[in-house]
C-alpha cells in the first residue's frame, strides 16, 4: 500500500491540474482552427497550380502550333510571289504561264485555307493567354493569403507556447520535493487513465470517472490513515480525501 504526506497527496492535486492544462494546449497547438483553414487553402493552391501548370502547357502548345501555321502561310505567299514574279518577267511560255496561273489560283486558295486556320490558332491563343493571366493571378493572390495565414498561425502557436513554457516552470515548481513514490504511481497511472490519475474525493463522488462510491468503501478510506494513498475502487484513480491541511 502507498503512503504519502497528506500535503504531498493534495499537491499532486495542482499537479495534476497543471499536466491538464499542459495536455489541453498540447491539443489545441496540434488542432488549431488554422490548421485547418491552411490544409483547405494549401488544397485550394494546388489545384490552381495544376490548373496554372496544364493552361501554361496547353498555351506553349500553341504558341508552336501557330508558328507552325504562319510559316505554312508564309511559304505559301513565298512560293505566290515567285510565281507572280516570273509571269511579270516575260521570260516564261505561254504553257509556263498558263501553268503559273493555275497554280497561283490554287496557291490563294491554299493561302486562304492556311490563314483561316493561323486566326483560328490565334483566337486560341488569346483564349489561353487570358485564362493563364487569371490563374496566375489567382495563385497569386492565394500565396499571399497561404504567408498572411502562416504568419497568424505561427503567431499564435508562439503564444500557446508562451503558455506552455509558463505551465511547465509552474509544474516544476510543485512538483519538486514530491514523494517518490507517489510521483511514480502518479506517473503510471497518467499512461493507463488518459492522463488523469489523481482526482478529489466529494462526498461519494470520485471526480475523475463521476461514478458514485459504495458506502462502505468510502467508510474504509475515511477510516485508514490520512497518509495512506486512497484509490478509486471504480477507475483506479488515486483519491485525495479531505481538504489540504495549513503548511
Amino acid at each position: 500500500m502507498t503512503t504519502a504526506p497528506v500535503a504531498d497527496q493534495h499537491r499532486l492535486l495542482e499537479v495534476q491540474a497543471l499536466d491538464t492544462r499542459l495536455a489541453q494546449l498540447a491539443h489545441q497547438r496540434t488542432n488549431h482552427p488554422l490548421r485547418a483553414q491552411a490544409a483547405e487553402l494549401q488544397a485550394r493552391l494546388d489545384d490552381v497550380e495544376n490548373a496554372h501548370v496544364t493552361s501554361r502547357t496547353a498555351l506553349g502548345d500553341l504558341k508552336r502550333e501557330l508558328a507552325k501555321a504562319e510559316q505554312d502561310v508564309e511559304q505559301v505567299r513565298s512560293r505566290a510571289a515567285r510565281d507572280q514574279a516570273r509571269m511579270d518577267s516575260g521570260s516564261a511560255s505561254v504553257k509556263d504561264v498558263q501553268a503559273l496561273s493555275s497554280e497561283l489560283e490554287n496557291l490563294v486558295r491554299r493561302q486562304e485555307a492556311l490563314e483561316e486556320v493561323e486566326l483560328e490558332v490565334m483566337e486560341r491563343v488569346e483564349a489561353h493567354e487570358t485564362a493563364l493571366a487569371e490563374l496566375t493571378s489567382a495563385r497569386d493572390e492565394l500565396l499571399a493569403q497561404r504567408d498572411r495565414l502562416a504568419a497568424d498561425l505561427e503567431r499564435e502557436l508562439a503564444a500557446i507556447d508562451e503558455q506552455a513554457r509558463a505551465v511547465q516552470t509552474d509544474r516544476a515548481q510543485r512538483a519538486e520535493g514530491l514523494d517518490a513514490a507517489l510521483v511514480t504511481l502518479y506517473d503510471r497511472l497518467r499512461g493507463q487513465l488518459g492522463g488523469l490519475a489523481v482526482a478529489l474525493l466529494r462526498g461519494r463522488t470520485c471526480e475523475g470517472c463521476r461514478l458514485e462510491l459504495n458506502p462502505s468503501d468510502v467508510a474504509r478510506m475515511t477510516a485508514a490513515p490520512p497518509e495512506q494513498v486512497a484509490r478509486c475502487e471504480e477507475c483506479g484513480r488515486i483519491l485525495v480525501r479531505q481538504a489540504d491541511p495549513a503548511r
